[in-house]
């Protein structure tokens, strides 16, 4: 090669080489308009009710250990963002780990360019362990939320209508259930619970031996007439009462009953309850097994629901949409939902401000 040519050649090199170095800037500042968080800042930023904790592994991985209250969806998975889009609100900051933080960076990268506001956590979960910080192998999805007094309250969706509920060291138990189908919960692995409130006697809400799996000296059962009837004990309560269990804790019961012909012998009218808990402020409404019923426009300034839907026994999805834009929760669940396919739901509720989660609560 003459000198000259050495000399075009190595400068073709260095304009080639400056132009990768800029190419890979501007991919770099597409990729990276999220904020990679330590472990101490980005445990403090997951304890807002602000965020969404997100883990982007594979759900083996999930299963080992993860961060309490995070949900799951594997970046890797051919509908990741489709997922993303119907678990996740636009207005909540997504906080997103990952084994080591590759993953979750381009998890990140990628719900940025949805819309999202995302948070990366850097060296991911490796990192959190090195730290000291804490993981479960709950198997169960959960929510926290905190009430106005400044309380954090935990939900766990144990399956179905079963609702475990954590509150300082108070233990709620709503319709416990030892095994529906193929699904079962452990309830020995639990804490014995301080309250466990019963809607009605159908099986997959009323199970004698959770009851008692749950029950230690001072635990409270609360129940219509029927169940304690059932029992031989119990606290009743009707449509329309309202009780202070705790100086914190105030529960009123609710109708829950159908209105569709040929299914008002499921759950007829005046006999089941569903519940609105006043938990130090953050109300919460569990409906039980019912339709979208008249007496829901009664029902105000709820934070957090749980609606059923699956007919012939409660209602559909757009009964459930109905509903929701009657009671106008924060937060809504649908639970309840067997084979139902609920996955609508969020973008039918979407201009109504609501976010709805869906969580395992076949």
């Amino acid at each position: 090669m003459q000198f000259n040519d050495l000399i075009k050649s190595n400068y073709m090199k260095k304009i080639f080489t400056c132009l990768l170095t800029m190419l890979g800037l501007n991919s770099a500042c597409s990729q990276h308009n999220f904020e990679n968080l330590d472990v101490a800042s980005f445990a403090s930023l997951i304890d807002s009710d602000e965020v969404t904790l997100l883990d982007v592994r594979t759900p083996e991985e999930y299963a080992e250990g993860h961060i309490a209250s995070a949900l799951n969806i594997d970046v890797k998975s051919n509908d990741f963002i489709e997922t993303a889009k119907e678990q996740l609100s636009t207005s909540k900051t997504i906080a997103v780990y990952c084994r080591s933080g590759k993953r979750s960076a381009k998890a990140a990268g990628m719900l940025v360019a949805e819309g999202y506001k995302a948070v990366n956590l850097s060296g991911g979960i490796l990192a959190w362990k090195k730290e000291g910080m804490p993981v479960t192998t709950v198997e169960y999805e959960t929510d926290t939320f905190t009430t106005p007094g400044g309380k954090k309250v935990t939900f766990y969706a144990l399956m179905h209508g079963s609702i475990r509920i954590e509150c300082d060291e108070i233990e709620i138990q709503v319709d416990p259930v030892k095994k529906l189908g193929d699904r079962t919960v452990d309830f020995t692995t639990m804490p014995k619970a301080d309250y466990i409130f019963v809607t009605h006697e159908h099986g997959d809400h009323f199970d004698k031996d959770a009851i008692g799996q749950l029950t230690a000296e001072g635990t409270q059962l609360i129940t219509n007439r029927r169940c304690a009837d059932m029992l031989g004990y119990g606290n009743v309560m009707a449509n329309g009462d309202h009780k202070e269990v705790a100086p914190d804790i105030t529960v009123y019961a609710v109708p829950a009953y159908n209105t569709t012909d040929g299914h008002l012998q499921f759950h007829p009218k005046g006999r089941d309850n569903g519940f609105i808990f006043n938990i130090d402020g953050l109300r919460i409404y569990v409906a039980g097994d019912t339709e979208d019923i008249p007496e829901m426009a009664d029902i105000h300034d709820i934070d957090i629901a749980f609606m059923p839907c699956n007919q012939p026994y409660t209602m559909t999805p757009d009964q459930l949409v109905k509903a929701a834009r009657m009671v106008k929760p924060k937060v809504l669940f649908p639970y309840h939902y067997g084979q139902t396919d609920v996955s609508g739901i969020p973008t039918a509720l979407q201009a109504d401000g609501v976010d709805v989660r869906i969580r395992h609560y076949e």
